[in-house]
């Protein structure tokens, strides 16, 4: 009798280790997917909003330049090294619905989102697919001394009270270390695009 209670123990010992390793693997894919956007989770329950930038950056270029590199991923000829990232799904005048890839760790996060494009002043973008159920976010153009102020601001959302603030507390720096990449690149492509005009304006006059 004791052997067999000792083998019956044994065996609920192993089912538990089955369950444990199985919800601990379920939860692992339900984390990936969350990251790689193939899963939101959007109850709309308990929903916490934080702020994301602002972030300001000056650029010794002129308006016009500046939101034309920024916008060259959604345009109908976009090169084709950002159309490794950037894939137009869908275009109307003014707009276009877009997903994002972007190397997170050993992954690639996929979003999707609506691009509204205000030429020249704004361009504004509302997630629709991602890690998190809301992101609002804009950039805008000013024309100062000497060439332009590129400024990033948004908000981010998540649900389910503290759970929510803790994936957020996760998501946002990450999310604004990309978008400072970003800027870091449009700057560095404009102010090229620039002095190329400027070279080519300053040799045909």
């Amino acid at each position: 009798m004791a052997v067999v209670t000792r083998m019956r123990a044994s065996s609920a010992g192993w089912i538990l280790l089955g369950a444990a390793g199985a919800l601990v693997a379920g939860v692992t894919i339900a984390v990936r997917a969350v990251v790689r956007g193939q899963l939101t989770l959007d109850v709309g329950i308990g929903r916490s909003v934080r702020p994301l930038g602002p972030i300001a950056i000056r650029v010794a270029a002129p308006r016009d330049i500046v939101f034309d590199v920024a916008a060259a991923p959604y345009a109908p000829r976009a090169p084709r090294e950002l159309r490794r990232h950037v894939e137009v799904l869908q275009r109307s005048p003014g707009m276009v619905l877009a997903a994002h890839r972007t190397p997170v760790g050993r992954d690639v996060a996929v979003t999707v989102e609506g691009v509204v494009l205000e030429r020249p002043e704004r361009m504004g973008f509302r997630l629709v697919r991602g890690p998190v159920p809301h992101v609002v976010e804009e950039f805008v153009f000013e024309e100062v001394d000497g060439g332009t102020e590129l400024t990033y601001r948004g908000e981010l959302g998540t649900d389910l009270w503290v759970l929510g603030r803790a994936w957020g507390d996760r998501v946002a720096p990450v999310w604004e270390e990309t978008v400072r990449s970003s800027l870091g690149r449009i700057r560095e492509a404009a102010e090229r695009r620039a002095r190329s005009q400027a070279s080519r304006d300053g040799g045909s006059a």
